[in-house]
């Protein structure tokens, strides 16, 4: 049987894929060959030749990429704050500029043993990895979407499996006025990424055919579910305690601009990402 180079093989996958208009051809080509594999991407230099098998393998998993099934989908995971978290049809797949939101929050929450509320949970990424960074925090987490919800617990059960502090999850909705009505003043942190994007935005293919569209597109203007999270979050957050949402790239000025209308909110800011544009914005409970 005649061996073939990995390395041509990765080429011929990121040609594919940047033919079929993936803007991360060669990211995902790799990806998609050490999952081939079963092996860490940066193992890939470690192997240079494969059996025949392993490329026809390789090849099936690209055209499936190639139609834009996302790749989280193929492989079956998502990553997030460190943290692996299973995801697939039916819940929104972590993005990695949420990651920015996450060491926001780990570094603005100061008391050793904070109570965290992390709405609109999907496959509960937020809040498992504040549990994981955090092991003293109680941490609860809130989805009204059943088949997110079922992702979330199948993650939090193998979270709790692997050592990490246990997430309570929540079947609620956060537009509901009692949600949560117990944690009422007791929050030290409320950490959402809510479906934000205005209805009438153009997104790739990966999140048109796959994302679920509740948990992406909210409303005409991206802002029903956020004005419900500001009035929930001045609900639950205690003095002193802060809240952190991710918004659209257009939300700039009006996310900040909801937190600053409630009076019980002051150092309102609003946080870019890494490629400059408008990401999060956070404030504190006075």
């Amino acid at each position: 049987m005649t061996r073939h180079p990995l390395r041509l093989a990765i080429l011929e996958a990121e040609r594919m894929l940047a033919a079929a208009g993936v803007d991360s051809a060669r990211v995902d080509a790799e990806l998609l060959a050490a999952h081939v594999l079963g092996v860490e991407r940066s193992r890939l230099p470690l192997i240079p030749l494969v059996d025949p098998p392993v490329v026809d393998a390789l090849h099936r998993v690209v055209r499936r990429r190639v139609t834009r099934v996302p790749l989280q989908h193929i492989t079956g995971w998502a990553h997030l704050g460190g943290v692996d978290l299973a995801v697939g049809p039916g819940v929104f797949i972590p993005r990695p500029e949420t990651e920015l939101l996450l060491v926001w929050a780990l570094s603005a929450v100061r008391v050793p043993d904070p109570v965290v509320v992390d709405l609109c949970t999907g496959s509960g990424a937020l809040a498992l990895a504040f549990a994981h960074h955090r092991p003293k925090a109680t941490v609860h987490a809130v989805e009204r979407d059943h088949t997110a919800l079922s992702w979330a617990r199948r993650n939090a059960d193998a979270r709790a499996a692997a050592g990490d502090t246990p997430v309570t999850l929540h079947a609620g909705d956060v537009t509901a006025p009692d949600v949560l009505s117990d944690l009422d003043g007791r929050v030290d942190l409320v950490l959402c990424n809510p479906p934000y994007v205005p209805d009438a935005t153009e997104v790739q293919p990966e999140v048109a055919e796959h994302d679920p569209r509740q948990a992406v597109f909210g409303g005409a203007d991206g802002l029903d579910v956020v004005r419900h999270v500001v009035t929930l979050a001045a609900r639950l957050l205690r003095p002193g305690g802060h809240v952190a949402i991710e918004h659209d790239d257009t939300h700039g000025e009006s996310v900040p601009a909801l937190l600053s209308a409630r009076r019980v909110l002051t150092d309102v800011a609003d946080h870019a990402d890494l490629a400059g544009r408008p990401r999060f914005a956070t404030a504190r409970r006075v």
